[in-house]
């Protein structure tokens, strides 16, 4: 009884620790989501946070649970996630996320959960317990993901100066300043529901592994959590990213604004429909980056878009690292 009772306790931390992580994400990927709106002036920051959490929120009843599922059962092979993995993988991504955070650099809090998950797995079973399809589609989408956001934020760019080339400037802010809130709402909602997602398919591959859950479904008690705290990450937002993706990449107008989280939205739906966990991070970079390059090359700097590349090939690996030591100190401790 006793032993249960301790076992029960394990999970609850680890519940609450992977709960912590969810509030973090949408801390540190607030940027993602309000970055342009704020650049553009269209939003107070404060205001921006509240609109982006809200439709975080929401997303709890638009999106089916495609990426929890990946997350929970398509990474690791049954039978090998324990208390300990997924204590190595938490901290792991939670560690990667403090320090990028502190630097402002704008990484993503997804692939450092799925970095810490194969860390994690590696350190106490090898390369062989990890599902290699879901892996590689992960990965794949580290790619994808911008291009994706690139072409079609690129796109957008370009048949909206078509469509509007007989409006004034004046005219086209006035339009775009409304349509913002539109596009911004529509990308807090895919980043709600990619995001969440990640959090509540670790903690249901916990309760599976200790006999808490089902196999079929998480419980509703993890997804309503999961979707509340990354809502509330997203109020406290991450002033430090904000700065670095609204200004420094490339300065956005309005319309440019627009482009850039369109893109990104589909992008995201796109992916979370397929079940993939991709980067908030990534995508939002890639649209702005289209975006300023069909103004002029120049209008990109291309040097701070190198800089979060290099934490984008940094993000798995270090995090993985951090996991594998993580997953050993838990041993010795519970």
């Amino acid at each position: 009884m006793a032993t249960v009772q301790v076992g029960l306790w394990v999970v609850v931390l680890l519940v609450l620790l992977a709960i912590a992580f969810d509030f973090m994400n949408g801390f540190h990927d607030a940027a993602n989501s309000i970055a342009t709106v704020v650049s553009t002036g269209v939003l107070k920051p404060a205001q921006a946070v509240a609109f982006a959490a809200f439709f975080n929120l929401l997303a709890i009843f638009v999106f089916h649970l495609s990426v929890a599922a990946t997350v929970g059962k398509g990474i690791v092979q049954p039978g090998v996630v324990d208390v300990h993995v997924v204590f190595g993988a938490l901290i792991g991504a939670i560690t990667w996320n403090l320090v990028t955070w502190y630097y402002g650099i704008p990484s993503s809090s997804s692939h450092a959960l799925i970095g810490g998950i194969v860390g994690a797995v590696m350190a106490k079973s090898g390369a062989s317990a990890l599902v290699a399809g879901g892996i590689w589609k992960t990965v794949a989408f580290i790619f994808v993901s911008p291009l994706l956001g690139f072409l079609l934020g690129s796109l957008m760019m370009v048949v909206v100066a078509w469509v509007c080339r007989r409006a004034t400037p004046s005219r086209v802010d006035r339009w775009f300043r409304r349509l913002q809130l539109v596009s911004a709402g529509a990308y807090s909602l895919g980043h709600g529901g990619n995001d969440a997602q990640k959090t509540i398919g670790i903690i249901w591959m916990l309760l599976i592994a200790t006999g808490h859950s089902a196999t079929d479904a998480p419980p509703t008690w993890t997804i309503i959590s999961c979707y509340a705290a990354i809502a509330l990450g997203t109020m406290f937002g991450g002033w430090r990213i904000v700065k670095t993706m609204g200004q420094k990449i490339t300065k956005l107008k309005p319309v440019g604004g627009f482009c850039a989280e369109t893109g990104g939205a589909l992008t995201l739906f796109l992916a979370t429909g397929l079940g993939i966990p991709v980067s908030t991070t990534h995508t939002i970079t890639g649209a702005i980056v289209g975006v300023g390059s069909v103004q002029r090359a120049s209008a990109v700097r291309w040097g701070v878009a190198g800089n979060i590349v290099w934490a984008w090939i940094f993000t798995i690996p270090a995090a993985a690292f951090v996991a594998a030591i993580a997953y050993w100190v838990s041993l010795q401790i519970f």
